[in-house]
């Protein structure tokens, strides 16, 4: 490097003369402090190296402007409480392609188009993978599992757990599913027979987190958590502590500096502190759960044949295994599951329950469609899929409006070029029908946005609509260009499409099913009641001016 070359020419004509070359070596200061220095010139000689190659490389888009010289528009858009809607005036005013600046002269390009969005997801975990400090803070809470893996990595770990997931494997764990619904319709019973009232002001964020916890590990790990018995447990409450800690103002700065330095993710803060206690606690969890798997099935050559997650994990993990898992990976699988099913299906639920007290029509109509199609009996899984279209819109209208993630971001590791679905007008007056990415630029895809976005699903995008998707065929014609499940972002696609979506839905479908049959809900303060979506690991909902992501509702039994 010239420029490292230069300093230490500068440093060797201002130190004292030497009288042979070994004197002359002993002038560079090799203390931590100056090592640490030279590594940061280093660093930032290769970001500029490579901020000027990819705004060469890179084709030139129109997009927002620079708000501040160091932040640039990543503080802007931080402090921002209507980011969705900031994402689609963009796309309006700078088209479905755009440019949005980063920090220290970095930029980033939002996807928005669907055949830009087709390509980008075929090479997800190839040439589009996620950034040191993101694969740094999942490795700190799940390990080194299929959430953190790329490429040919991935490829392997997915095989392993693939199974698990068939459509034949979720058939048989639907009953899993309905039994815990019937456990909160049960415990709630139990709460009524205890009042007076026919009314009961009940937090349902906190029995669906039971529900999934329980869930998963019945379904997936052979284990009952008791959650929904009313057993204490140590994840649930570390979970719940994510919304909040309230971080200190050196975090808020580090988390926007991390994309430039991943070594700050390194620095201890108190969420870094909760993901510390999260990652402790289902590490252990894990191993009691293999413990107990190994015990009750040891000798047994059923084991092998055993299609449950953890059984295909345990198999892996055995060293006649071909697949090459390790013990570390099997268990940052199981962390990684835990972690997902527990957050995703929680929320999902609480949102369905949320928008259906908002619209008691829409809730009687969905209520008449399971009471009138299984007035006695329970829907084995393909009736469930098949026979119940409300409830199949509700449940999918709710993931199109509160996706558990909003966005996804990768960074390209080779230059790529993005064929476009209608051309665009560079910065340059330039009209293209495809770009150019430079290897090192960031990609984000708005989740969110595209799945309510007005100039695609027409001015009632932003509402709560499960007609919407009782004729598919009837959907715009932009909508259907979006290629993923049902022409939702929801789920990704690609090779990094959510593998448990099937297992969520059964779980939802199952747990709404016998929810709704049973009870009807309202919103504690009234259907004006403000909702927002507040942080936590994923995005929960929670009352507006209120502590914690509880969600108070209205409670009545159903004649």
């Amino acid at each position: 490097m010239p420029h490292i070359q230069s300093l230490i020419r500068v440093r060797l004509v201002s130190s004292p003369p030497v009288q042979n070359h070994a004197a002359m070596g002993n002038t560079f200061d090799s203390s931590p402090t100056s090592l640490l220095l030279y590594a940061g010139i280093v660093l930032v000689l290769y970001r500029t190296i490579l901020r000027l190659r990819q705004k060469t490389m890179n084709t030139p888009l129109n997009g927002p402007p620079r708000r501040s010289l160091l932040w640039h528009i990543q503080n802007f858009m931080a402090r921002s409480t209507k980011l969705l809607d900031l994402s689609e005036l963009w796309i309006a005013e700078y088209g479905p392609v755009f440019r949005l600046p980063g920090l220290l002269g970095s930029q980033k390009i939002m996807l928005a188009d669907p055949k830009a969005l087709s390509h980008y997801y075929s090479k997800e975990t190839t040439t589009y993978v996620k950034a040191t400090y993101l694969r740094l803070a999942l490795e700190k809470i799940v390990g080194r599992g299929l959430l953190w893996a790329e490429g040919g990595d991935h490829k392997r770990q997915r095989r392993v757990v693939a199974p698990a997931f068939s459509n034949s494997a979720i058939r048989n764990l639907t009953s899993v599913f309905f039994d815990s619904g019937y456990k909160v319709k049960t415990a709630w019973e139990a709460l009524f027979q205890d009042s007076e009232s026919d009314e009961l002001v009940i937090d349902v964020q906190d029995w669906t987190n039971r529900v999934s916890l329980d869930s998963i590990g019945i379904a997936g790990f052979s284990h009952d958590f008791g959650a929904l018995r009313g057993n204490h447990l140590a994840i649930a409450e570390i979970i719940e502590s994510f919304s909040t800690v309230r971080p200190s103002i050196f975090a808020v700065i580090s988390f926007i500096l991390e994309p430039i330095f991943p070594v700050l993710r390194k620095v201890p803060n108190a969420r870094s502190e909760l993901t510390r206690r999260l990652n402790d606690s289902m590490t252990e969890i894990s191993q009691e759960m293999i413990a107990r798997y190994q015990k009750a099935n040891d000798g047994d050559n059923a084991k092998h044949q055993d299609n449950s997650i953890i059984g295909l994990l345990i198999k892996a993990g055995d060293a006649a295994s071909s697949s090459g898992f390790d013990m570390e990976e099997v268990i940052s699988q199981m962390k990684a599951l835990l972690l997902g099913g527990y957050e995703s299906t929680s929320a999902t639920i609480t949102w369905i329950l949320i928008e259906l007290s908002r619209y008691p029509d829409k809730q009687a109509k969905l209520r008449e469609e399971l009471l009138s199609t299984f007035p006695a009996s329970d829907p084995i899984w393909d009736q469930l899929n098949s026979d119940l279209p409300y409830l199949d819109a509700v449940v999918h209208e709710i993931l199109r409006l509160w996706p558990p993630l909003d966005e996804t971001w990768r960074v390209a590791v080779e230059d790529d070029v993005i064929p476009l679905s209608t051309p665009i007008t560079t910065a340059d007056g330039e009209e293209v029908d495809r770009i150019s990415v430079a290897k090192g630029t960031q990609i984000t895809i708005p989740i969110a946005c595209m799945n309510r976005l007005e100039a695609n699903w027409g001015p009632d995008a932003k509402e709560f609509v499960p007609e919407r998707w009782l004729d598919e065929a009837g959907l715009p014609k932009k909508v259907t260009e979006i290629q993923g499940h049902r022409h939702l972002l929801t789920f990704i696609d690609g090779p990094r499409k959510c593998i448990g979506r099937g297992f969520a839905l059964a779980e939802i479908k199952a747990v709404v099913f016998v929810l709704i049959r049973n009870f009807t809900f309202e919103l504690r303060d009234g259907p004006g009641t403000k909702i927002i979506s507040r942080a936590s690991i994923l995005p929960r909902p929670t009352v507006a001016g209120e502590e914690g992501c509880k969600m108070p509702l209205r409670v009545r039994r159903v004649n």
